[in-house]
């Protein structure tokens, strides 16, 4: 298993200064909560998931089995 950036360097720029913006929480989401703070509740059970592969929910990481 690995995890990487989106090979889209535009998209990993946009997501990256939302999470300036927003202190670190998911650009994509409206709530700021802990399940939307970067890397978010919904991709680490993704990573947890072994035959998951793909990208999280806001594009800034790909994981490949």
């Amino acid at each position: 298993m690995k995890i990487r950036y989106n090979e889209d360097e535009e998209i990993v720029k946009a997501v990256k200064e939302g999470l300036e913006k927003t202190g670190g929480y998911c650009p994509c989401r409206r709530e700021r909560t802990e399940d939307n703070k970067c890397m978010c509740r919904e991709f680490r059970e993704q990573i947890a998931d072994k035959d998951f592969e793909g990208y999280c929910h806001c594009y800034l990481y790909y994981k490949e089995k």
